[in-house]
């Protein structure tokens, strides 16, 4: 089937992008896309130009199977799909269904208007690679955003709801019959005149102020320390404050050359695939859907009530057990603290954190687990206590659940000794603090089932993790590799460095 479909609505052509899985911009989609406007803008029929994409997405960006080949920078590019809407003679709108990331954002920014659908998600992630958007958003999105929330939304690299998108005026409508609205509104653009150009829109660059966009630097700067990309792009931004587009334009486009070239972006492209790698293990099925709707943690200490608000921030029921009356409450406690905290830091509404502890249920009862699809033991390491609270859960655990322990350091194998069920337990070692740290260490038992392996990594990235096999073997990774740095840190005190060196070093380093 083509990559780019083509149908006529009466007055309005309709370019319907269809490569799948995710709309990105392979030079086979770039190029049927181009030759699509093309033939649209030359059909005398045609008044008005509406692109579209699947239900998953409108387009995702750039085709990471074309990282470094030719296809990546061949005609046409997306400058020159940019072009293509933004100059056309009839009027452009882009309907946005699913997401639209990076240079899928950047061509919808060079159309005339911009209509969302309610589950659209937008965004430039680029900074994520140690890149900039490098095909004009730092010079179009501030111009409907104002400058402060630009910087805000390309250095984080963060989805906006659609909604979000339509506060900060990056679309122009939130619709759920997004198709035809977008048609409704190619045609009264077609009618009554199109809008500038974002490009051209210059209203918004006046609230550039330079002394509150150095307090911007300042506050973006003390997050990402040493980081090239943020530093590029708020030269770009301030760029775009101060320059012609043009010129804006031109100075966007070095600084993604350097950037692209640089040691950074190497080794946040290296991690990229690196992740990507780590979800294909031999033998696991990729294809789990393990069932999730109710959960158990074990211990409320700071380990136990993060893996609960994990579980709580990803909408799936929870039973905190804690056999200590008090630590239980305390525990309840200290979970509400740190929502009131993200709260008041604006990282979550108040609508939320109401939602969540909803979700959580504090009880001494292990027999509120009997209808569990899932428990992480996570209490002190203790060797004979773990083998005790396994040994509980197996006996009201049912049988499709998984039985996980978040220990660091302890023999999974061992563990697991205490069950009848060696191949349903597994390590889910969460890092600290759970609710915030997107590394899970799975730990592979020798009697873990590939199908629990599987059930672990599906559920790792429901609850927005970053699921890594390891062995079960002293420290797993993470503290494996902190040994050694602990050690060498411990060596260069004993060679006559201070603490406060060693501390400096390290965080300069980006290792804090």
């Amino acid at each position: 089937m083509s990559v780019v479909v083509s149908t006529v609505d009466g007055d309005v052509a309709v370019i319907e992008l269809n490569n799948q899985p995710v709309n990105a911009l392979s030079f086979v989609l770039r190029k049927a896309l181009k030759e699509a406007i093309d033939a649209a803008n030359a059909n005398d029929a045609v008044d008005a130009i509406v692109i579209t994409g699947s239900d998953a997405a409108f387009i995702a960006g750039a085709d990471v199977r074309e990282f470094g080949t030719p296809n990546a920078v061949a005609e046409p590019r997306l400058v020159t799909l940019e072009n293509a809407a933004e100059k056309s003679p009839k009027p452009v709108v882009a309907a946005i269904t699913g997401v639209a990331l990076g240079g899928g954002l950047e061509f919808a920014l060079a159309c005339h208007a911009r209509i969302a659908h309610p589950n659209a998600k937008i965004g430039l992630p680029e900074v994520r690679l140690g890149l900039l958007p490098g095909a004009g958003g730092t010079v179009r999105l501030p111009r409907l955003t104002g400058p402060d929330a630009a910087a805000d939304i390309i250095t984080s690299g963060k989805h906006l709801t659609a909604e979000d998108a339509l506060a900060h005026g990056i679309v122009d409508k939130v619709d759920g019959a997004v198709l035809d609205a977008a048609k409704a509104l190619a045609r009264k653009l077609a009618k009554n005149g199109a809008p500038k150009p974002v490009i051209e829109r210059n209203d918004r660059l006046a609230e550039f102020s330079p002394e509150a966009f150095a307090q911007k630097r300042k506050a973006v700067m003390k997050k990402a320390r040493g980081a090239a990309a943020q530093t590029k792009i708020l030269n770009c931004i301030e760029t775009t404050c101060t320059k012609p587009a043009a010129q804006a334009l031109a100075f966007e486009t070095a600084a993604f050359a350097e950037l692209v070239s640089g040691d950074q972006h190497a080794a946040m492209k290296h991690a990229f695939f690196a992740e990507r790698e780590a979800r294909k293990i031999p033998g696991v099925p990729t294809d789990a859907n393990p069932p999730l709707n109710n959960a158990g943690v074990i211990g409320s200490g700071l380990m136990g009530g993060g893996i609960a608000m994990v579980f709580a921030n990803a909408g799936i029921r929870v039973h905190l057990i804690d056999v200590n009356a008090h630590a239980l409450e305390k525990g309840v406690a200290m979970i509400a603290r740190n929502y009131a905290n993200s709260v008041a830091r604006g990282s979550i509404t108040q609508a939320a954190m109401d939602k969540a502890l909803t979700l959580i249920t504090p009880t001494q009862d292990y027999n509120e687990l009997r209808t569990a699809d899932v428990v992480v033991e996570a209490v002190y390491e203790n060797m004979e206590l773990k083998q005790e609270i396994f040994a509980a859960l197996d006996k009201v655990m049912p049988q499709h659940a998984i039985l996980a322990s978040n220990t660091s350091s302890l023999d999974i194998d061992q563990i697991a000794s205490a069950t009848s069920r060696p191949e349903s337990v597994i390590g889910a070692h969460f890092f600290s603090p759970a609710n915030v740290m997107k590394l899970l260490e799975v730990v592979r038992g020798e009697k873990t089932s590939p199908e629990m392996i599987g059930a672990v990594f599906a559920m790792g990235r429901r609850l927005g993790k970053v699921p890594v096999l390891a062995g079960n073997c002293d420290g797993f990774i993470g503290n494996r590799m902190l040994q050694y740095y602990t050690t060498e840190a411990e060596c260069m005190l004993e060679e006559g460095a201070t603490p406060e060196q060693v501390d400096r070093v390290a965080e300069s380093f980006g290792m804090a």
